[in-house]
C-alpha cells in the first residue's frame, strides 16, 4: 500500500506539466482528473480514520496541487471540487470507524489514482 501511496503523490507532482486549457475549454482528461478528485476526497476522509493520522491534510493539499495545476476555472474547477466532497462525503456517510472494507477501499482507491495519474501523464503531459 505505502508504494501505491508514494505512485499516486509522484503522479499527481507529474500532473503539473500537463497544459492548461484556455479559460471555458475542457479538456479529454476532465472525467479522469474529476474521478482523480473524487479518489483524493475519499483518501481525505479514509486515511486519517483507518490511523494514517500523521497526514493530516495530505489529501485536501495533494487536491490543491492539482487544482493549481491546472487552473480551472468556472464549471470546470466547480466539478473537481464537487467531485472531491462526493468523494469525502460518501465515505463519511457510511464509515465512522475504520473497518476491513474501508481499509480495502483505501487500497483500490491508491491503486486507482496511481493508475489514473500515470495514464493522464502518460498520455497528455509535454
Amino acid at each position: 500500500m505505502k508504494r501505491a501511496l508514494v505512485c499516486v503523490c509522484l503522479c499527481l507532482a507529474l500532473l503539473g506539466g500537463l497544459a492548461a486549457p484556455a479559460a471555458g475549454q475542457t479538456t479529454p482528461f476532465d472525467k479522469d482528473l474529476q474521478r482523480l478528485a473524487e479518489i483524493l476526497g475519499a483518501l481525505h476522509y479514509l486515511r486519517p480514520l483507518c490511523g494514517a493520522a500523521d497526514e493530516g491534510q495530505k489529501w485536501r493539499k495533494e487536491m490543491q496541487a492539482l487544482i493549481d495545476a491546472e487552473t480551472p476555472s468556472g464549471s470546470r474547477r466547480s466539478k473537481m471540487i464537487l467531485a472531491f466532497n462526493r468523494g469525502y462525503n460518501g465515505f463519511q456517510q457510511s464509515y465512522r470507524t475504520c473497518t476491513p472494507p474501508a481499509e480495502v477501499a483505501i487500497r483500490r482507491y491508491l491503486e486507482e489514482g496511481a493508475k489514473i495519474s500515470r495514464e493522464v501523464t502518460g498520455r497528455y503531459a509535454n
